[in-house]
């Protein structure tokens, strides 16, 4: 294995466990598994679970003497038992022998984990174990094991037991402890003539069938006794063992639910995977294989132990949002397939993750646009449920697009459950259509952006048209009553209702999406215009209001620096360093005040980047023209002095703040204090900065941001219709990189950052010429060309790279992108 390549823990530590399991998922897009110990039953050290795209399910819970629903993403039977020991002896493992060595390694180029253990049982029995595993990223259905026993210094029959656990229940998030938590009813199980074994079951509301299938082969021993229980199924094979002889146990699982498309029985379709399965040896070769070329239309390199973390981060993203994504109706589950926290649901993380996914898996991001469009009805019927016409979509969405949030949450730190406003988050409806617009830039998408895509951004549109309210006094257009993304802030202080005015990044995103709308209802072919306007109900000059609340959306300044909302300049400023004293880590500020009996909603403090998430959306020259629009100048000046006030003013409660905030700095400035966000944004769930929250799932947008401020952020790549913009900066401790782009219909355009010098270029085999626009002029590369742009000295001033003009030297280069 090449050290690059692989994530490698050593040595056990069981309070670390939680966190490795769900680092060392394995996943398809399809469904994924925790990295948990195959011999391990739940419990606080261990925790399996095994979670399919889309497969919810909704459960009534009395929390605080109230009744509450909350929809999760169903942790499914567990695929992965599989333990050994001598027969009539102790379970083989580290929680019940002595640990001599034990390590676990994730292959990132192979898509593989071994567990390699060497333990010596209660009665002085020593034996190495490894155990690898698989979920295959070639056929979305299947995953693999294989465990080797070698006895060392005694000889003798070995047991194992292998099979199904059915058992099993959403427990992995401990301040869910008071919810409900069992999905599955319906639970058979049972064998199959070729010597399968086999569990069904259903969700209990949501009547979502899932059937699991697995296969067990030894040549040492014939297939031994079946035991079926409360637990679920499970074989036992007797395997004569001999020291320092291993001895091999392979194992294939096959999982169907009944939303896949083209199969009849859930049951019948696993059935059939199982028996059609390769022998573990082609089961492993093809799946590596499947990944070696995924990895390649992937491709982003970074130099470094930076680098090392990239891999890891791009790995993950795919193990969730792979190919396989496209055939399913599924979205971007915020901790991805990894664990339960959030319970699965889809927020606006997309935002992080579609940017990246745009340029090189494409019909992905297609596949995810595709959920939000097959939800506008429920977003729709949510705005005229609130008296509006368009579309209104949730914080949270689930598996019908209704609103998820949850109307209680708990601050662990004073046990107290309180109300939840992020609900009027309603600026996810501009993610959306970012979202949309940005597809459509980097793929020359036509139809889906006149077709899906158009639908949904008119809509959103409209939402914000009419939710925007004309106020005399301040001869501006109004939205009154939202939460920001910041989230600390949901209410003003003594306030009976929650809500803010004016928040800068809900209206600014506002005025963007009205104004691209204005500009895409222009540009639709005049029957398409006339067959969309009909079928949603949209008079010819509503385009005329879109335009007109556009450029007079009220944005609030305080002292010359944009405030966070109406009124933000005019809360008390908060002691951060008295507090730091005191608590150490404050990113959970919220939870620490609210402890005190105070609240955030008094102090200028946010938990995440709010106004400045403006600066990850837009390059500095097109958030100045978007406030031109509003009629307000936004110099570097007054850009530099708001990034300055917030940076002393966030607590980072989010893993995407710091994201933001690096990336804000690197693009505005390029100054050196970039480095440490970007730092922290790279270990946030590494390092689990976070303070646990790591092993209830991975941070999906943090992780894919981090891959887009490489590709993006640093590049300063912007894909357009006319052209690939590239505006560099420098940030040292990533000065060496390379990425390969798909860019409207050009594969393999690559980008490559080393020695100063960034190089831009375009295959051999390319469909035709591709315009590099840089700052300081425009040029037009032949297949086969590439440009080298001299990144220049720094300005001493800004710390930012000064571009060589433009002036690029093209050269040849052989066309490597396989």
């Amino acid at each position: 294995m090449e050290p690059h390549w692989v994530w490698r823990y050593e040595g056990y530590e069981p309070e670390q466990e939680r966190l490795r399991e769900a680092l060392c998922t394995l996943g398809n897009g399809y469904f994924a598994t925790r990295g948990a110990a195959a011999e391990a039953r739940p419990g606080d050290v261990h925790y399996p679970g095994t979670y399919a795209a889309g497969v919810y399910n909704r459960l009534a819970s009395t929390v605080a003497g109230r009744t509450v629903e909350n929809e999760d993403m169903v942790n499914l039977p567990n695929w992965l038992p599989l333990r050994a020991r001598v027969s009539g002896g102790t379970w083989f493992g580290p929680d019940t022998c002595a640990v001599l060595h034990y390590e676990q390694i994730l292959d990132l180029r192979a898509g593989t984990l071994t567990r390699l253990m060497r333990l010596r049982d209660p009665a002085g029995h020593e034996a190495t174990l490894e155990e690898r595993r698989l979920v295959h990223m070639g056929d979305p259905h299947l995953a693999g094991q294989q465990v080797r026993v070698t006895a060392h210094g005694w000889s003798g029959e070995l047991e194992v037991e292998a099979g199904v656990d059915t058992d099993t229940v959403n427990a992995g998030v401990a301040r869910y402890a008071q919810l409900d938590g069992r999905h599955l009813t319906g639970i058979t199980t049972g064998e199959a003539g070729d010597g399968t074994l086999w569990a069904s079951c259903r969700t209990s509301r949501s009547d979502i069938r899932v059937a699991l299938a697995v296969r067990v082969r030894s040549a040492a021993a014939d297939p031994g006794p079946v035991l079926r229980g409360p637990r679920g199924v499970h074989r036992v094979l007797t395997v004569p063992l001999a020291d320092g002889v291993p001895v091999e146990v392979d194992k294939t699982a096959a999982l169907h639910t009944s939303r896949d498309p083209a199969i009849g029985d859930p049951l019948q379709a696993a059935l059939d995977a199982a028996a059609r399965a390769p022998d573990t040896a082609d089961l492993f070769a093809s799946h590596t294989a499947a990944w070696a070329r995924l990895w390649r239309r992937a491709e982003i390199g970074v130099a470094g132990e930076a680098g090392h973390v990239v891999r890891l981060h791009l790995f993950h993203v795919l193990q969730t949002l792979s190919p396989h994504t496209a055939d399913l109706d599924a979205g971007v589950p915020a901790r991805g397939l990894h664990g339960e926290a959030y319970r699965g649901h889809v927020f606006w993380d997309e935002l992080f993750v579609l940017p990246f996914l745009d340029l090189h898996l494409p019909e992905v991001s297609r596949a995810l646009l595709g959920y939000r469009h097959r939800r506008l009805g429920a977003a729709c019927r949510a705005a005229r449920e609130a008296g509006l016409p368009g579309a209104m979509y949730p914080w949270q969405s689930g598996s019908d697009g209704r609103e998820e949030t949850q109307s209680l949450h708990l601050n662990p730190r004073s046990g107290r459950w309180l109300p939840d406003h992020t609900r009027l988050q309603h600026h996810v409806g501009s993610a959306v259509a970012y979202n949309v617009w940005q597809y459509a830039e980097a793929t020359g998408d036509t139809d889906f952006l006149h077709g899906p895509g158009a639908e949904m951004v008119l809509q959103i549109a409209r939402f914000w048209a009419h939710r925007a309210r004309w106020d005399d006094a301040t001869a501006r257009y109004r939205i009154r009553g939202v939460v920001g993304p910041d989230e600390y802030h949901d209410a003003y202080p003594g306030a009976q209702e929650p809500g803010l005015d004016d928040n800068a990044y809900t209206n600014v995103t506002a005025a963007w999406v009205l104004a691209r709308a204005v500009e895409l209802a222009a540009a639709l072919p005049a029957a398409r215009r006339a067959e969309l306007f009909e079928r949603i109900g949209m008079a010819a000059d509503e385009p005329a209001l879109w335009e007109d609340v556009s450029r007079r959306l009220r944005v609030p300044f305080h002292r010359g620096v944009i405030s966070q909302f109406d009124g933000y300049g005019d809360l008390l400023e908060l002691d951060w360093e008295g507090y730091r004293r005191r608590y150490g880590d404050i990113r959970r500020l919220d939870r620490i005040l609210e402890a005190e009996g105070d609240t955030p909603n008094r102090y200028q403090a946010s938990k995440q980047a709010d106004v400045l998430m403006l600066g990850y959306l837009f390059p500095p020259a097109r958030l100045a023209e978007l406030f031109a629009r509003l009629g307000h100048r936004l110099d570097d000046d007054a850009w530099s002095g708001t990034v300055e006030h917030y940076l002393r003013r966030t607590s980072h409660g989010s893993t995407l703040s710091e994201l933001v905030h690096g990336w804000v700095l690197a693009r505005s400035k390029g100054r050196a204090d970039a480095w440490p966000y970007i730092q922290n944004a790279l270990l946030g769930d590494v390092a689990d900065l976070h303070g646990g929250t790591t092993g209830e799932g991975i941070h999906l947008g943090a992780m894919a941001g981090t891959l887009d401020l490489v590709q993006r952020g640093i590049t300063g790549l912007e894909p357009r219709a006319d052209a690939l913009h590239l505006d560099p900066v420098a940030v040292p401790e990533l000065s060496r990189f390379r990425v390969a782009l798909r860019y409207r219909g050009h594969w393999g355009v690559r980008l490559t950052l080393s020695d100063g010098r960034l190089q831009a270029a375009v295959p051999a085999h390319g469909p035709g010429p591709l315009r590099i626009a840089l700052p300081g002029g425009t040029r037009t590369l032949s297949p086969g060309d590439a440009l080298d742009i001299d990144l220049g000295p720094t300005d001493p001033r800004r710390g930012r790279v000064a571009p060589a003009g433009g002036r690029g030297r093209e050269t040849r280069v052989e066309d490597d992108t396989h």
